[in-house]
């Protein structure tokens, strides 16, 4: 890969959905009061929407504007009223140039109170586009209607271009399809799936690091761990560099997420949030309350082919202790299943971590895959310099895909210092060191070290290059 380290690649982490905010982070994640029924509720039909809408994209990309509407009218079939369908399609449409298509799939459907003023902002910009001011000006009153205080700058702004159309019979910097694109972005919440390990990303061409993903297979996510009352403000942390407790809620979900990829019987994933403010600053996003049942649907359709089972979970400080409960929620019914319970101190951590992560996989029946079939897997010797290292492979992962500012990612040299001496078996870590190294190094945060032994596997020698180049 040369001096330049692991490239991030274009797909290495998968933004699924985004959650309009409105009020508070808190109330994102909560479990909503409008909700259809209690946690037995079924799963919406609409079951992978969004992996469509991301295959209709592809499509406009490509130059293939039947190819997408045909995908938009799949999707609009079922869950043509979804405010996140609706400003997805109304986006996607506009930044690709196709405005007629936006007016003729998006408007009739479009209800303000029910969609929120996303959707309405690119109608308005379409029907600007193509020079219909009355229509423009309908959609404009409705936004108006909605009393956002934050909006107002800009639908005055609508309102202004609207005149300048109906005097003037164009728009200055409205020329044409060009110029409608998504709205900035309001605050809110989005979904970051990873589909393997975190330190594998970029090692692929190294080969048979990682097993095959095939046949049929248990759908089971990770999600990030609520950190209930940790925080006075969580604004304000949010904005502060990763400490312990806000590394732990992401990395100990990819630790299990690793660990049932290296199983024939279940595919994997770790689901993260990130938060944009309304700066369009992006960054990781500290949960306060557990996941609510929208947020557990929203995960199940955006995931592909759906999933089968949910981990949540909160972590919390009581005294000396860290206190972590995890629970197995079963999808069909979203119904809970199981639930772990595990307390440790800084002496027991280790201890108490590799005893749960036995226990979980015990309950879930997991098993390895045949020697063989990519990297044996054997459990890390201490949980606790694995969890900090997924955590700053995690961090330097998010600065690549531009989620997270330089100045938010923790000092990397305790962490280099306290996984060093266990880097060498099982050949994972190795792998995971090297990725680290790289990353560092690529990023220019690279601190000065010794030599350290590592494993003799042949994926670990060939991948060495990145060190030694």
């Amino acid at each position: 890969m040369g001096s330049n380290g692991i490239a991030p690649g274009a797909r290495e982490a998968t933004i699924l959905f985004a959650t309009r905010r409105g009020d508070a982070l808190l109330a994102a994640m909560g479990s909503s009061e409008n909700s259809d029924s209690g946690s037995a509720s079924p799963v919406p039909e609409a079951v992978g929407a969004g992996p469509r809408l991301a295959a209709a994209r592809e499509r406009l990309d490509a130059g293939d504007l039947p190819g997408a509407l045909a995908i938009y009218d799949e999707v609009l079939a079922v869950a043509g009223d979804r405010a996140d369908v609706l400003v997805t399609i109304s986006g996607d449409l506009g930044s690709t140039g196709h405005i007629p298509q936006i007016i003729d799939l998006v408007a009739p459907r479009y209800d303000a109170r029910r969609h929120g003023p996303a959707t309405g902002l690119n109608l308005v910009q379409a029907f600007l586009a193509v020079r219909d001011a009355d229509a423009a000006q309908h959609v404009l009153d409705i936004l108006f209607s909605l009393n956002r205080p934050e909006l107002e700058e800009r639908l005055h702004g609508f309102s202004n271009a609207i005149a300048e159309l109906m005097s003037q019979g164009a728009v200055a910097g409205i020329p044409g399809a060009e110029s409608v694109e998504r709205p900035p972005e309001e605050a809110g919440l989005a979904l970051v799936t990873l589909s393997k390990p975190v330190w594998a990303y970029g090692l692929e061409e190294f080969g048979e690091i990682l097993p095959k993903k095939e046949g049929k297979m248990r759908r089971v996510a990770f999600t990030q761990l609520s950190l209930p009352g940790a925080y006075a403000d969580v604004e304000e942390a949010m904005r502060r560099p990763e400490d312990e407790l806000g590394r732990l809620s992401r990395a100990i979900p990819l630790w299990f997420a690793e660990t049932f990829y290296f199983s024939p019987i279940y595919s994997s994933i770790g689901a993260l949030a990130c938060i944009s403010d309304t700066g369009g600053i992006k960054r990781p996003a500290i949960l306060p309350a557990d996941w609510g049942v929208d947020n557990l649907k929203k995960l199940v359709e955006s995931a592909a082919g759906g999933l089968d089972y949910i981990f949540i979970g909160s972590l919390r400080r009581e005294a000396a202790e860290l206190v972590l409960v995890l629970r197995v929620v079963e999808v069909k019914k979203l119904r809970e299943r199981k639930q772990f319970t595990v307390r440790w101190t800084a002496a027991t951590a280790d201890a108490e971590l590799a005893r749960l992560h036995e226990a979980i996989r015990a309950y879930m029946e997991w098993s390895p895959y045949p020697e063989g079939a990519g990297l044996p897997y054997a459990a890390q010797s201490s949980p606790t310099a694995w969890l900090d290292a997924l955590g700053a492979l995690l961090g330097m992962f998010l600065i690549e895909k531009k989620l997270l500012p330089r100045d938010q990612l923790p000092a990397l040299p305790p962490t280099f210092d306290q996984f060093a001496n266990h880097a060498f078996s099982p050949p994972a870590a190795s792998l995971a060191w090297i990725s680290l190294r790289s990353r560092a190094t690529s990023l220019g945060l690279g601190p000065s070290l010794m030599e350290v032994l590592l494993s003799r596997h042949p994926a670990v020698v060939r991948a060495r290059k990145l060190i030694d180049s």
